[in-house]
């Protein structure tokens, strides 16, 4: 069967099962309706899921040996306030990053190859749970539990290997409202994740001020050094220092004893991310010093730049113009936004392909579908064409293993994340 032709027959499944998943949002490692609907969907089409694993993470796959195709669906939603469609018992999540329409996507053109048949390699579909970087206490929980060993959904399977057998991976995303079609080759950076403790010591605000410690005036001292710092980052880095306040003080009536403030410290280069948060950090601990008091600094390694393959990309692109104008196609863009799969291009050839057919900006209550053709039916054509030319030309895949050259090695990547 031709799987074009059944993607097109089919769209109205596609789009009603992309509505329903929309409607079904659920914060990292808790999208256990969004599984169900999923692994009952892939029952009704006669297909069963392969292996599951880190909570609420599965995949499935169709045919067998190499070249073997990695496609990315990611689960989760992210606290929203405010959108229709925004899960009231779980953090007002909602899928205002899309990720929904990933799923939608990605089931309709694996369903369709597996109408087609696969006659070399294979192709295997992950549903990768946790790539908002957000609910953190409850991932700590599962930390201790056992259950995962890092925030990331990708960073949990990537460091069990369950990406070891696939050669490339081929991702997609929504785009915010925007004048292009699509977008190619873009770029996204990397962030570490802080979570900075101002001790000071708690005294009468009014009777004997003088007799406390101020943390708020210690973290207003740091947070105008990361200021000053700012004349220092490089351009072209695309450096960002930026945060919330969690914990502000205990009264009003007294001096302030603890203030916690949360923050990332982004960069579209990894030396450059590096050299940063060590600045930050150095601030931080020198200004608590300055006015009598101390900190305590929580880093955790976040998500590293995320650098493209130019190969699988040209694949992609071509196949973009069966659908649109060249000048439709945003190529090369950079934003400072990260990813896990950020990790993975570390060690594999990844790719993320950009999608319109929304309007709002992605995060906010804004955001809905206005065009599901764009968002379902063209990205499931477009990754069914891109999949069956790269598993029919040898001589592309061969160019995609011999030209990717991993950045980093497994040993110094564990050490990385584990602060080592």
């Amino acid at each position: 069967m031709d799987a074009i032709k059944y993607l097109k027959d089919h769209k109205l499944e596609t789009y009603a099962l992309g509505k329903k998943l929309f409607e079904t949002p659920e914060l990292g490692y808790k999208e256990f309706e969004t599984k169900k609907i999923i692994v009952d969907y892939f029952k009704k089409h006669n297909l069963e899921i392969e292996q599951e694993f880190f909570e609420t993470g599965f995949s499935i796959s169709l045919g067998k040996g190499h070249p073997h195709i990695g496609l990315i669906a990611e689960l989760d939603a992210i606290p929203t306030l405010g959108h229709p469609c925004a899960n009231k018992n779980d953090k007002n999540a909602a899928h205002s990053c899309g990720h929904s329409t990933q799923c939608a996507s990605l089931i309709s053109a694996f369903i369709a190859l597996s109408k087609q048949g696969i006659k070399k390699g294979k192709v295997t579909l992950f549903f990768t749970p946790s790539e908002e970087y957000t609910d953190l206490e409850y991932r700590d929980k599962l930390i201790k539990q056992g259950k995962i060993k890092y925030y990331g959904g990708k960073i949990n399977m990537l460091t069990s290997g369950l990406f070891d057998d696939v050669d490339m991976f081929i991702h997609l995303h929504m785009m915010s409202e925007a004048n292009y079609h699509f977008s190619v080759a873009g770029t996204l950076g990397g962030f570490v994740y802080k979570e900075i403790t101002f001790n000071g010591h708690a005294a009468h605000a009014a009777v004997c001020p003088d007799k406390g410690i101020n943390a708020l005036n210690e973290f207003v001292l740091f947070d105008n050094a990361v200021n000053m710092l700012r004349e220092t980052f490089v351009d072209k880095d695309l450096v960002r220092v930026h945060g919330i306040i969690k914990e502000g003080g205990q009264t009003v009536n007294s001096i302030p004893e603890k203030v916690v403030y949360e923050c990332y410290v982004r960069s579209m280069d990894t030396d450059a991310l590096i050299d940063v948060a060590k600045k930050v950090d150095n601030a931080a601990k020198c200004c608590a010093k300055a006015i009598g008091g101390t900190c305590k600094i929580k880093t955790k390694p976040g998500y590293l730049p995320f650098i493209q393959d130019k190969n699988v990309n040209s694949v992609i692109y071509r196949n973009m113009l069966k659908y649109c104008k060249p000048e439709d196609i945003i190529s090369g863009n950079g934003t400072i936004a990260a990813s896990d799969n950020g990790d993975m291009s570390i060690f594999k050839p990844c790719i993320e392909f950009g999608y319109g057919g929304f309007v709002g900006n992605a995060h906010s209550k804004d955001v809905q579908i206005v065009d599901e053709e764009r968002v379902y039916l063209e990205t499931a054509m477009l990754v069914v064409d891109s999949i069956n030319d790269l598993l029919s030309d040898a001589k592309i895949c061969k160019k995609i293993k011999d030209e990717f050259k991993p950045r980093m090695k497994m040993k110094d990547y564990l050490n990385y994340i584990n602060n080592k």
